[in-house]
């Protein structure tokens, strides 16, 4: 009975491992060329 556990546990952390490394890789942007980019901008904007 332990030895299933041990081996259930350990599979599962095997399977969630690759996992955790999913997503995109340094902090977020705004897409588009930054020149394009209105946001954030102050209230109200200039004229």
């Amino acid at each position: 009975m332990n030895i299933r556990m041990v081996v259930s546990f350990l599979a599962l952390v095997m399977l969630a491992l690759p996992l955790s490394g999913c997503g995109k890789k340094g902090s977020p942007h705004a897409p588009g060329p930054q020149d394009k980019i209105t946001y954030p901008q102050t209230y109200p904007p200039a004229d």
